[in-house]
């Protein structure tokens, strides 16, 4: 039997003991119908699992304790983020429940030039709430030991500054040359474990060429993604896939 997964704060285990609030009882008790006695998985910010066991519940918490560390580790080598150009809402829902179960550590939504769909600023936090929430469904689904983060929609400026975050920024970009079709797997075979990595996935209308010179200059560099020419919601999938091929799969 699967047990069910639920991601804490390493900071909350006391003792082998821990103390879980909010939601997540809400889930435990009313939806699961937990019972004392019963086990699932913990999943701590650190990236640590462990198997616990539920000593009492109650409408505003739960204790558990805990019986066994879990041995796992199902992240990708590297920390991904998927910077995507604004999209119709549906698609924005499934590139980050599909983006989260490939392995992405985290989302970007960026308004660009030729972003058809447009975010109400007054309604940026509670988008950015759902797919909040959208990410961690997906994380239990597909037993990440982390829930992506998906952070405020950002201006393409502010997009630019994050370069200074991340070991390497690269945007997919239909126009590329002979170099571009290769880089983004010499790229992968020349990255070391943990680092971290950020790609731009450009909106339904593509990426504007003033777009393509501020973030070539900003040193975000051009990667081909094959012959085809790929759905924006497509393409992020297409990335983390070879990502993971590259460096889960062929480096063994």
């Amino acid at each position: 039997m699967t047990l069910q997964r639920y991601f804490i704060k390493e900071d909350q285990i006391r003792d082998d003991q821990i103390t879980i609030v909010g939601p997540d009882v809400h889930h435990m008790v009313n939806v699961m119908r937990f019972g004392v006695g019963d086990q699932m998985i913990l999943c701590t910010d650190q990236k640590k699992s462990c198997v616990v066991e539920i000593l009492s519940l109650a409408k505003t918490e739960v204790q558990v304790k805990v019986v066994a560390e879990k041995s796992e580790f199902v992240e990708l080598p590297v920390s991904v983020s998927i910077a995507q150009g604004i999209i119709k809402s549906d698609k924005m829902d499934w590139v980050v429940q599909k983006g989260t179960e490939c392995g992405a550590s985290g989302f970007v939504p960026v308004r660009m030039k030729r972003s058809v769909a447009k975010v109400d600023p007054k309604k940026a936090s509670s988008k950015a709430c759902r797919w909040q929430k959208i990410a961690l469904e997906a994380a239990r689904q597909s037993h990440r030991q982390m829930v992506p983060i998906v952070a405020d929609v950002a201006s393409f400026s502010q997009l630019l500054t994050m370069q200074q975050q991340y070991d390497v920024c690269l945007f997919a970009y239909e126009a590329f040359d002979a170099k571009d079709k290769q880089r983004l797997a010499t790229t992968l075979r020349d990255v070391e474990d943990g680092a971290r990595v950020l790609i731009l996935i450009g909106p339904e209308g593509g990426i504007d060429e003033t777009e393509v010179h501020a973030l070539t200059d900003a040193g975000f560099l051009p990667i081909g993604l094959g012959p085809r020419i790929l759905r924006t919601e497509t393409a992020p999938i297409y990335v983390l896939s070879a990502i993971s091929y590259v460096l889960e799969i062929e480096r063994g």
